[in-house]
């Protein structure tokens, strides 16, 4: 069954019988993004389209702010978009984008996932919510150790949701970031980030 065939957060917690809790787990401090970006986001804002379709989303504003997060981190963790990911039947579907531990393989091999971002299409972060944790289950399953935290974000460009999942217990960060706070938003994706590296063996 495909990741995006789960369109509720409420029965993923059931099925998988996951316990729920909402927390600000996130400490942000304002990082301040590259004037590159900075100046890339407010040109894609002012001169393109970007709520027309789901691509231009990820394109125009989701896939650029995570890059420019990750950057720093990139010679322990790898940024990947698009990329499969399968645990078994029940869970396996293609993530949006997924931030993992960079193989010693070469960096065409996927490794652990992390961080795993799903865009909120229509803004319906509620459905989006569903295919994120399953994601996230998947991720967990496949992880060494088995106790390791997952995290994942949903998205639709403007504003950014915050979870993670440890064992069986699912928390959704109770602040939301958005673009307008892009200092804010680049804070909290590094506090993931650092917590992310914390994690390698």
């Amino acid at each position: 069954m495909p990741f995006s065939s789960y369109k509720s957060l409420g029965n993923v917690l059931k099925k998988f019988q996951l316990c729920y809790q909402e927390e600000d787990y996130i400490v942000s401090a304002e990082v301040t993004p590259s004037e590159y970006l900075q100046t890339e986001l407010e040109f894609v804002l002012v001169e393109l389209v970007t709520n027309n379709s789901e691509a231009a989303v990820c394109e125009n504003l989701i896939y650029p702010i995570l890059k420019e997060s990750w950057k720093p981190h990139r010679d322990k963790l790898m940024l990947w978009s698009h990329e499969p990911l399968q645990y078994d039947e029940d869970l396996s579907g293609t993530p949006d984008y997924m931030i993992t531990k960079k193989s010693p393989l070469g960096k065409i091999v996927c490794d652990q996932p992390y961080l795993l971002v799903v865009e909120a299409k229509k803004d319906n972060f509620q459905e989006g919510w569903g295919q994120c944790l399953v994601e996230l289950i998947a991720a967990q399953k496949l992880s060494q150790p088995a106790e390791l935290t997952v995290f994942g974000v949903v998205s639709n460009g403007d504003k950014w949701e915050f979870g993670k999942l440890t064992a069986n217990q699912f928390t959704k960060n109770r602040t939301s970031y958005t673009l307008q706070a892009l200092t804010t938003l680049c804070g909290a994706l590094e506090n993931v980030l650092v917590h992310c590296e914390l994690q390698l063996k």
